[in-house]
């Protein structure tokens, strides 16, 4: 952890204190996104050579899909590097909200590929073709593999970072379209039902779309600077307002600077007066120990002067 202390020659003797607590960076995904991309950009050459072999919709359906992936998976990937880069005079936090904006690409071009999906099942419902459905379920069961492999790599990660839960996401939703596809095959061998191939995008489409909705609001709320999930922010204020010295504080703030990091400011009233760098590093631990907040700027004044312009709960 480091810092520094400015004092402010104002006439209101301000002090101000900027602490670093730095979150574990996030696990290295370039070699799971290579792999994931590589793979689906073969497998979707396949299905569309084996759709239009197979005249069958819900193939094509599913390679346009696994194409909208392989876009969204270099996205992510994009992202993921992008928010490695180091700070600049121009991007003083560097490009770390790089990966929240990939998260919400992703989740956009998902919707919008389903859209597509239900649009061409919607028509081919209403019109059934003959589909050859051996062909359909040799097919979509290699995706089913390749999309659940994919899937696993990203796994872990899924559970702290929002930029691999989107690609997570992704490949999850191709193998549970895949899944159903065979059985759509499955079902045309054994019954004949045409319209098995059609009907089968559209109900996948629907669990895509209500399984995406919650990827949606996350990383749009990330992109609005929110208050991450899990941090609650009364709890952040009763922490700080607990601290030795402290009377009240204003002008909290709490956000994602990425989709693995997460920043804090807040001024203090200490009518003592600034307490020391050693107050400062314990409040930055305790923050970061019980939120995970990891990039703390605290602002330290005395309240014996006018009232602080941003002190209004309505200001910001």
């Amino acid at each position: 952890m480091t810092g520094d202390q400015h004092h402010h020659g104002d006439g209101h003797d301000h002090h101000g204190h900027h602490g670093h607590a730095h979150a574990h960076a996030p696990a290295n995904f370039g070699r799971a996104f290579a792999i994931g991309a590589a793979l689906n950009i073969a497998f979707v050459a396949v299905e569309v050579a084996a759709g239009l072999w197979g005249n069958s919709i819900a193939l094509l359906a599913d390679a346009g899909h696994n194409f909208g992936d392989v876009l969204s998976l270099l996205a992510a990937w994009w992202g993921s590097v992008l928010a490695s880069a180091k700070p600049s005079a121009r991007y003083s936090y560097g490009l770390k909200s790089s990966s929240m904006l990939a998260a919400l690409f992703n989740a956009v071009t998902l919707l919008i590929a389903t859209g597509g999906i239900a649009w061409e099942a919607a028509r081919r419902l209403a019109d059934p073709q003959p589909a050859e459905g051996v062909l359909m379920m040799a097919v979509a069961g290699a995706g089913v593999i390749i999309n659940g492999v994919t899937a696993l790599m990203f796994f872990k990660g899924a559970k702290t970072d929002l930029n691999v839960k989107a690609a997570f996401a992704h490949m999850a939703a191709d193998a549970l379209v895949s899944l159903a596809v065979v059985a759509a095959g499955a079902g045309i061998v054994l019954t004949g039902w045409t319209w098995l191939d059609p009907a089968t995008s559209l109900l996948v489409g629907a669990v895509i779309i209500l399984g995406t909705w919650g990827l949606l609001r996350d990383s749009l709320n990330m992109v609005l600077a929110a208050t991450p999930p899990g941090i609650d922010p009364a709890e952040v204020r009763e922490t700080l307002a607990g601290l030795p010295g402290v009377e009240r504080l204003h002008d909290l703030h709490i956000w994602p600077m990425s989709t693995t990091e997460t920043a804090l400011t807040c001024h203090l009233i200490m009518p003592a007066g600034h307490p020391g760098d050693a107050f400062l590093a314990e409040a930055c631990e305790q923050l970061h120990a019980r939120f995970g907040i990891g990039h703390v700027t605290l602002q330290v004044e005395m309240g014996d002067a006018a009232a602080c312009a941003l002190e209004p709960e309505h200001v910001v």
